[in-house]
């Protein structure tokens, strides 16, 4: 399509109305010969240039997209929203402009529906304190915005009839089950509703039949992780859907869950771009993991669908947590690294895998440059061709192609030493902040009633097994920083570091890594005890935290530190010892899930927690 002229093709679109001919539907191939099969690439696609979506790119620039996305072998497209912004439709006309000129082009396309619980994006407050929004407005998950959910319904409907050759599939909802969206995520009755909907107009001749309708979701949200979401109404959206489509990011798990990234032991003494490779390939195997956890659960309940990648990438840039102050994941050399070895795994395995993203779109984080949502793009906003493209690039497929009037270049100006020296090293294994605490009493099973005096958490001196006085907890307890507010880390001789980062907020935790929480209910009348030191500014809440998020029922009890509380800190260890009964919110001690949590609602920043010796005792 190179040679074709875009003033040319806008003018053939405008010049008539592009009717959808008998021969055309008929030469246009079904979904189930399109999902699956290696030829028919994919990726996630979106040309939004500017800070904010309400600067579409004009129709013009979407032609170009399309021609640049064609040379790279691209013949499956997602987007995200249907309504709410004109790009799923001016993707639409821009593929039937080119084929219009060229009979031979091929390029199909995934609507994405956007879907949001009623009151999304309220103007209520989070508080994180009670784990709740306050306000009039606040979202209410058990029911979707029906007026926005239906103006976008009804914009697929009109698109995917009006373009029944390129419209393959219909996804209703973008990550709007998995729980940790917390501004506007809906439970699946609210998605299945839509689902069966499609599905009865496809039956009816309303909707054209040979289109595909799923959802588009986290890997948990399909029952692949947490079993809060094995429900038997996501059992009933699992039935109504033509495929599942799933989302894994082991990049955004390289900072949160790390227990698969870096360079392990045996591995150091290897040239830097072998430790690289091994490193990335154990993340593609954790990518791997999480989709295979979505067959495993779909097959035990007898669902025989085709499950394919709606989401997974890899940014090239990231100033915090995936940066050289965090994971050290983010750079161009690891992007290539994912992109092809997790392609070569789902070309071989028969499955779709739209990669996100095509371009770079800086309206994500449009606060923050250098945050990583904003590149995770193949291109750049500035026309360069990331290393994972250079091979094409050098191949002359970009040759004569152009976005915004601009020459497609290499990045570092195909210097690959210069590609080389900015790439990050993967950190080493021995030298990761440690996030897992592995000590157990394996004598005691998640949920059981714990009955000695002494509950230990972590400890210098204390053998917790001594005199069958005091145990350990019944499963490992993961150190998990929230939305990457914080960093967390277990030091060398038992400290727990808490290092706030620089939001308006911040929280981390010692959770227990099993599906049924600590039954402490012996310890009410108790105290929860150890030593802290760290910085005499920093104001937040130390306590313990049970029940859970997703379910709805998490509760907090916590006391509150730092200026002008009860428990002052500096830079000497304090002895604490918190009553239980005093910090109680209510809670249900027979599931104590967060171990220990810290949460604060003020600022972070240059500063830092310290925690050791933490006992439950009677």
């Amino acid at each position: 399509m190179k040679w074709l002229s875009v003033a040319l093709i806008i003018q053939v679109l405008v010049g008539c109305d592009l009717p959808q001919s008998a021969e055309q539907l008929r030469s246009s191939p079904s979904p189930a010969a399109i999902f699956g099969d290696p030829k028919y690439r994919a990726i996630s696609y979106g040309g939004y240039r500017g800070l904010t979506r309400d600067e579409a790119p004009t129709l013009e620039q979407v032609i170009e997209d399309m021609e640049i996305l064609a040379a790279m072998g691209i013949k499956l497209l997602r987007t995200y929203n249907t309504s709410q912004y004109p790009l799923a439709e001016l993707t639409l006309e821009a593929i039937s402009a080119l084929k219009a000129q060229d009979p031979d082009f091929e390029m199909y396309v995934m609507l994405g529906v956007w879907i949001e619980a009623r009151n999304a994006w309220a103007e209520g407050v989070w508080d994180a304190e009670n784990n709740r929004w306050v306000g009039d407005t606040a979202p209410d998950h058990t029911l979707g915005n029906i007026e926005n959910n239906t103006r976008e319904i009804d914009t697929a409907i009109r698109l995917a009839n009006s373009h029944p050759d390129i419209v393959k599939a219909i996804a209703v909802g973008n990550e709007a089950m998995v729980q940790w969206a917390t501004q506007y995520f809906v439970y699946p009755p609210v998605i299945s509703k839509w689902v069966n909907y499609l599905q009865n107009l496809k039956a009816t001749g309303k909707l054209t039949p040979e289109v595909w309708i799923t959802s588009s979701d986290n890997y948990e949200s399909w029952g692949g992780g947490n079993t809060v979401y094995q429900t038997q109404e996501l059992v009933d959206l699992m039935h109504a859907v033509d495929f599942i489509s799933v989302h894994t990011y082991p990049f955004h798990d390289s900072f949160y869950n790390s227990e698969f990234w870096g360079v392990l032991p045996e591995e150091e003494a290897l040239d830097p771009q072998f430790m690289a490779a091994a490193v990335m390939h154990r993340a593609v195997d954790y990518a791997k993991s999480q989709y295979n956890a979505v067959v495993e659960y779909a097959s035990s309940l007898g669902i025989e669908k085709p499950i394919h990648i709606g989401e997974t990438g890899w940014a090239t840039t990231d100033a915090t947590a995936y940066g050289i102050n965090g994971s050290k994941a983010a750079d161009e050399y690891k992007q290539k690294l994912f992109h092809e070895y997790l392609r070569e795994w789902t070309d071989s395995a028969g499955i779709s895998l739209f990669y996100f993203e095509a371009f770079d779109e800086r309206w994500k984080q449009a606060a923050d440059p250098q945050g990583s949502e904003n590149h995770f793009g193949l291109i750049g906003l500035d026309n360069t061709l990331k290393f994972t493209l250079w091979d094409a690039a050098d191949a002359g497929v970009f040759d004569g192609l152009t976005r915004d009037s601009k020459p497609l270049v290499k990045s570092f100006s195909g210097d690959v030493n210069a590609l080389m020296a900015s790439a990050l090293l993967p950190p080493f294994k021995s030298q990761m902040a440690v996030r897992r605490i592995n000590t157990r009493n394996e004598m005691r099973e998640p949920g059981e009633t714990v009955t000695e005096q002494l509950y230990v958490v972590t400890h210098q001196t204390l053998s917790a097994l001594e005199d069958g006085q005091a145990s350990y907890p019944s499963a490992p307890l993961k150190l998990i920083p929230w939305e990457g507010t914080a960093n967390i880390e277990l030091l060398a001789d038992g400290t727990v570091m808490v290092q706030p980062r620089g939001g308006d907020w911040w929280g981390a935790s010692l959770e227990l890594d099993a599906d049924l929480g600590e039954d402490l209910s012996q310890f009410a009348g108790g105290t929860l005890r150890f030593e802290i030191k760290g910085s005499a500014s920093a104001v937040f809440s130390v306590g313990f935290q049970t029940g859970s998020y997703l379910r709805g029922d998490q509760v907090n009890n916590f006391g509150t530190f730092g200026p002008g509380t009860a428990y002052e800190i500096n830079d000497t260890w304090t002895s604490v010892a918190l009553s239980i009964e005093d910090i109680n919110g209510g809670t249900d001690l027979t599931d104590v899930t967060n171990i220990i949590a810290f949460l604060s609602q003020n600022k972070g920043g240059e500063q830092k927690i310290l925690v050791r010796n933490i006992v439950f005792s009677q």
